[in-house]
């Protein structure tokens, strides 16, 4: 038996297993990578009056998958020179740094949506029963 781990940066055993947690309790609700978000509570919500226009996260969802997330979004920004980067081109278009923080969550949502809703092939060799 073969077996492939799947590894992305900043995502250890506890986070992991929070939002595979998260997943595996509401498998009716993962159509798309924005119900993922939006049962993490990374989805954007529009949050604007008057002249402003802007986002915030949604404070619904599972909490402790919205921890795991952030605890991912601190580790790469702490050690990964891309995550650094990206917040730095946020925030010079005009981003606060928690909105830009906002951003990420979401696109680390994604990018684990993928890793999640996807089937791995545990044995990929012939049998030879």
């Amino acid at each position: 038996m073969v077996r492939r781990r799947r590894r992305r940066y900043g995502v250890g055993p506890d986070t992991a297993a929070a939002l595979l947690l998260a997943a595996g309790d509401n498998p009716e609700r993962l159509t798309n990578e924005a119900s993922f978000a939006a049962l993490c509570g990374a989805s954007p919500i529009e949050m604007s009056s008057g002249k402003t226009q802007r986002r915030r996260l949604n404070r619904g969802g599972d909490r402790q998958a919205n921890s795991a997330l952030y605890i991912i979004v601190i580790a790469r920004l702490r050690w990964d020179i891309r995550t650094r980067a990206y917040i730095d081109r946020r925030i010079a278009e005009g981003k606060t740094r928690r909105e830009a923080i906002r951003c990420l969550k979401r696109y680390i949502a994604r990018e684990l949506f993928a890793v999640i809703a996807r089937p791995t092939r545990l044995n990929t060799s012939p049998s030879t029963a």
